[in-house]
Parts: C-alpha cells; sequence; structure tokens
C-alpha cells in the first residue's frame, strides 16, 4: 500500500482541538437557547434513547416569538425530562385536560382553546417558533387554558402522566413518514396506543387527522384492531372534520392541491 494512504498520527494539538469541539456542541445540546426558556434536550440521558416520530426542528425565531417564550415560558410552559408526575389538576386549575401532540405555529390549537375556556389544552412540540407562536397567542387572546410542553411526547406519556387522567387526545397531520423503510417511525403504532390507552379516561376520544392516504389506511387499521379503542363511526370508517377542529393553513393548503384530510375519531373502552 502505497504511505501516502497511510493516515498521519493525530497530534496532542489536533487531539485537544477535536474534544473541545465536542464539548462545544454538547454543551449546545444540553443548554436552552433563551435564558429561562425551553431546555435543548430536556430528558437528556435519562431514558433510553429509541427511534423518535419526530425531528426536532430549531429554525429560525422571531423576536416576538423569542420575547413570548422569555416572558411566558416560566408560567405557562414546561420541558418534558421525564423526572416527575404532572399534577393535571393544579396545572390546570382542575380543567379536564387534552392532550394536542404536535401543534405547529399553535394557530389552530389557539382557535380550540379560545373555543372551548373549559378544558385545558396540553400542547406538546419541539419546534420553538411554534412553542413561542402558540405562548404569544395565548397571552394576546387571553388564554389562560393552554399550557405548552417542549420535547418527546412518548416520555411525557410513559413517565410523567397518571393513568386515566386525559379528556382526549389530539394527533393532527403528523408525520407521514413516506418512505417504506421510515414507516416504523410513524407514531400511531400498536405500541403507542397501548400507552394512550393506559392515559386516557374511559370514553376519553382519541381523534387523528391526516392528508396522507397511506398513513389514513395505517391508523384506521390499528384503531379498529386495537381492543381498547372504538370507532365512532357505525360505519366504522373515516369521520367527517368536527366542527371544534378548525381548518388550519397547512390542511387548506393540501386541500389547494387535491390532497385528501381524513378524520379518526375512537373512544377508549
Amino acid at each position: 500500500m502505497s504511505e501516502s494512504l497511510n493516515p498521519a498520527p493525530e497530534t496532542d494539538e489536533s487531539h485537544d482541538l477535536r474534544a473541545a469541539a465536542f464539548e462545544r456542541q454538547r454543551r449546545l445540546r444540553q443548554e436552552p437557547r433563551f435564558p429561562g426558556g425551553p431546555a435543548a434536550d430536556p430528558a437528556g440521558s435519562h431514558h433510553e434513547r429509541r427511534i423518535r416520530s419526530f425531528q426536532p426542528r430549531r429554525s429560525r425565531v422571531t423576536p416576538g416569538q423569542e420575547d413570548a417564550l422569555q416572558r411566558h415560558w416560566p408560567k405557562w410552559g414546561l420541558d418534558i425530562d421525564g423526572q416527575s408526575v404532572l399534577d393535571l389538576p393544579e396545572l390546570f386549575d382542575g380543567l379536564p385536560v387534552v392532550l394536542e401532540i404536535g401543534f405547529g405555529m399553535g394557530e389552530a390549537t389557539a382557535q380550540m382553546a379560545a373555543d372551548d375556556l373549559g378544558t385545558g389544552i396540553l400542547a406538546v412540540d419541539v419546534h420553538t417558533p411554534g412553542q413561542g407562536n402558540l405562548l404569544g397567542l395565548a397571552d394576546r387572546n387571553g388564554l389562560p387554558n393552554i399550557r405548552v410542553a417542549n420535547g418527546d411526547a412518548i416520555i411525557l406519556l410513559r413517565e410523567m402522566l397518571p393513568p386515566d387522567s386525559l379528556d382526549g387526545l389530539r394527533v393532527y397531520f403528523p408525520d407521514p413518514w413516506p418512505k417504506k423503510r421510515h414507516h416504523k417511525r410513524r407514531l400511531i403504532q400498536p405500541e403507542f396506543l397501548d400507552l394512550v390507552a393506559q392515559r386516557l379516561k374511559p370514553g376519553a376520544v382519541l381523534h387523528c387527522a391526516t392528508d396522507w392516504e397511506p398513513y389514513a389506511e395505517q391508523m384506521l387499521e390499528v384503531l379498529t384492531a386495537h381492543p381498547r379503542f372504538e370507532n365512532t363511526q357505525a360505519d366504522g370508517g373515516y369521520a367527517p372534520r368536527p366542527s371544534f377542529r378548525p381548518l388550519t393553513r397547512f390542511e387548506g393548503q393540501g386541500l389547494d392541491k387535491g390532497h385528501v384530510v381524513h378524520d379518526l375519531l375512537f373512544t377508549r373502552r
């Protein structure tokens, strides 16, 4: 083998530089982007790593969103660290609580909260601009029934919510992971439903919506097969969009492109 193909031995200086760069990246992953705001990796190494059903998005935060994060996170925000069980009646002043997984920029969440001030919404996402936007909407519109959670919804469900504590669950337009090799990353799976069934109260509604036809078919299949969920539709199919779910900007764009949106409403037996 030619001598030029052999890598040069690493010097002490290059090793130290590489170690320092690694340490800087580690700190960045652990430190919040905004003082007093959502943590970059709230669960840290407390819980086992697994295939995540989401992709953390750290896009640009506007000055208004940053202001909302800094002013309202201490009161209305929480990090999903998996270290304690939430007291939902205390957190929401005794209101019934619906969990929403993935709220985007929060416009639909804010609208649902305004239309039903008697229900608390625990809204979970990892999108920092969306978190700031929803906190700003809650403040400007006087919505005391919203709490914003940052991190992995699976850890929240598994470690931080008591059994039979939720009055509903909403999963609107989750990532469809269209490639076959990525289907295992889809959120609506039998194992996820096992966990959800433990946290929902009897009679609580699991409401899913998607504009991705193959994912809608999978949702309907796994929900129909699960022994602890029952379809609200007598024909066993999809449901009409209920009036309480606003037409989102994302959904409107999909409809303009000819997408068909499917709603699924199942009650927990």
